[in-house]
């Protein structure tokens, strides 16, 4: 054996490093995509109350000793402010307090985990006669639970990452990868909107509006990895990536609500692309646009900051490919 095989030989980690290493990336894998689900619970869900003072004081006092923590209660004077306050995603459901037949109302449409925890809720009230529950914002019949935007999530991380590392790979200008991100969040907004709309019909609304914001989604990841690709390197990209998947995605909120999930991480979730598009995409394709303002302003930001990125990694290019010319002194 050569001299160079054997050098070669030297430089592999052991065996023991490899090993330890893809244990630890299993572990962080089971821990991101694990531990929001397993500690998913109510954590101040907005949640409505509409009846007398006295009947809504107690009945936040029920829920305060049935789940201490688990809802943000918000009183109004009657049924029709509760529903205004539902469609405006102010609040995720309400009881209205009748003296006949109390009532319960859900949005599914808004997430289905907290309407399902509401409908459960409702045989408590009354034990003698069951409160009726009435869904406000249903979901679409062919996809009553959901199941289609909660799996969309991961195809929104994917897109955008599988994006940025074909363009590094296969392109070699800069301008042009980031040409081609944007064409290709463009076209795969228009055609993962088309499939859950009106293949799954998971979606409503607005198509094109549903588009914009997936489209919005996967430009925001690409042209951010595109960036830190340009700036670290693979490095750069790997790190970018991990944040989406490991972090952006099991905190998202698509399958429950950011309610539902740990204190703060919730609220961190929403702050990253895949929160943002999710809450978005709820917002747009079941509450005529209510409540999309501030995950679109969040997608904006992510989006200014790919491009951000990609231009300082250019001019880093520049200056590389164009170094200054500095005075040489003269030999005499």
């Amino acid at each position: 054996m050569s001299a160079e095989v054997h050098a070669a030989e030297r430089r592999r980690p052991p065996l023991v490093a490899v090993i330890t290493l893809l244990t630890a990336l299993l572990t962080v894998l089971l821990i991101a995509f694990a531990w929001p689900a397993a500690r998913s619970e109510p954590r101040d869900v907005p949640l409505a109350v509409a009846g007398p003072g006295p009947a809504v004081a107690q009945v936040k006092a029920g829920l305060d000793q049935a789940m201490p923590g688990g809802f943000d209660v918000t009183a109004v004077p009657d049924r029709a402010a509760a529903v205004q306050l539902i469609q405006d995603r102010d609040a995720y459901g309400a009881i209205v307090l009748d003296s006949a037949q109390p009532e319960v109302l859900t949005a599914s449409a808004g997430g289905p985990v907290v309407a399902q925890l509401l409908t459960q809720l409702s045989t408590r009230l009354s034990p003698q006669s069951p409160a009726k529950v009435t869904d406000i914002v249903p979901l679409p019949k062919d996809d009553p639970r959901g199941a289609g935007l909660a799996a969309g999530a991961l195809p929104l991380v994917l897109g955008g990452i599988i994006a940025a590392g074909a363009l590094t790979q296969l392109v070699r200008s800069g301008s042009r990868r980031m040409i081609g991100a944007v064409a290709f969040a463009i076209t795969g907004g228009l055609a993962l909107a088309a499939g859950l709309q009106y293949w799954l019909g998971s979606f409503e609304g607005s198509y094109l509006g549903n588009a914009g914001v997936i489209a919005m989604s996967i430009a925001a990841i690409s042209l951010t990895l595109l960036g830190l690709e340009w700036l670290l390197g693979t490095a750069g990209l790997a790190l970018g990536g991990a944040v989406m998947m490991l972090l952006g995605n099991p905190l998202s909120g698509m399958t429950s609500a950011p309610e539902m999930l740990p204190s703060g991480w919730g609220a961190l979730g929403q702050l990253l692309p895949p929160g943002a598009a999710g809450t978005a995409l709820r917002s747009v394709s079941f509450f005529d646009g209510a409540g999309a303002a501030r995950p679109l302003v969040v997608l904006t930001c992510w989006l200014v900051a790919g491009l951000a990125l990609c231009a300082l990694g250019a001019m880093r290019s520049q200056r590389a490919v164009h170094p200054r010319h500095e005075a040489k002194p003269v030999t005499v």
